[in-house]
């Protein structure tokens, strides 16, 4: 019987690890699988481990296992995979696949910018856009950041849409709100690249606060875990494995 194993990045924030586990619910709830757990990868339980031993103990036969994160990092090529291997070896005769990440896809861009019309319906030309990524130090995730500003910019006319990253990457947040703020006519409009609610997100929220509270134009839209897409490209991942980790 096959068995989908949902694996989040995971937080120390209590809001954020209830948003994650609930918007896995909903997932649960649209896709067509008698076996389904979630596990978390870091600092929210259940960890991989436990959720796989679920997967097994309600009578998996093969595990298709879902990472929840928008991009490839570190985290998808080598933290995952290792969490994984003791668990592939101790149950060697059922095989284990791992689905993609979300990558830059179009309906995700289509969403970024539903999200940016909800919190800004009358945004026009005069306004830009800060899409605040996590960060990484792999060079394909600023690879990527750059192909989310140019679909942004293909979808809805801004004086200008920049990024920057909340870690490992430069600029960072601070650098790159502190410019754009300054550089300016119109509104800023922050968009976090992010899926949940989560410390992250929470030192965004901070920033813009402070700045429109002292008088900046500012605002912040939703993060992406807000728009129905992203669920659908969950459901989609349960059926599209990347490949073959283990099978005997």
């Amino acid at each position: 019987m096959r068995a989908i194993l949902y694996v989040g990045h995971g937080t120390r924030s209590k809001k954020g690890a209830d948003e994650a586990k609930q918007f896995l619910e909903q997932v649960i709830n649209e896709v067509q699988c008698e076996i389904q757990e979630v596990s978390f990868l870091e600092l929210t339980e259940p960890f991989i481990a436990e959720g796989f031993n679920r997967c097994v103990e309600r009578g998996a036969t093969s595990i298709c296992v879902v990472p929840v994160f928008l991009l490839f990092a570190g985290h998808i090529k080598k933290d995952i995979p290792e969490a994984l291997e003791p668990l592939l070896q101790r149950f060697p005769d059922i095989p284990v696949e791992m689905a993609d990440p979300f990558g830059v896809r179009e309906d995700l861009l289509d969403a970024m910018v539903e999200l940016i019309k909800d919190a800004a319906p009358d945004a026009g030309r005069e306004d830009s856009v800060l899409i605040v990524g996590r960060g990484s130090s792999d060079p394909a995730i600023v690879r990527d950041f750059s192909n989310i500003v140019t679909g942004v910019k293909e979808r809805i006319a801004f004086e200008r849409v920049e990024s920057c990253y909340l870690a490992a990457a430069s600029p960072t947040f601070q650098e790159g709100i502190e410019i754009i703020c300054k550089s300016v006519s119109g509104r800023v409009i922050v968009v976090p690249y992010l899926l949940f609610e989560g410390l992250l997100l929470a030192e965004v929220r901070r920033e813009v606060r402070k700045r429109a509270g002292n008088g900046e134009d500012i605002l912040l839209t939703s993060p992406l875990g807000k728009h129905q897409s992203v669920i659908d490209i969950i459901k989609n991942r349960t059926g599209a494995a990347g490949g073959i980790l283990c099978s005997h």
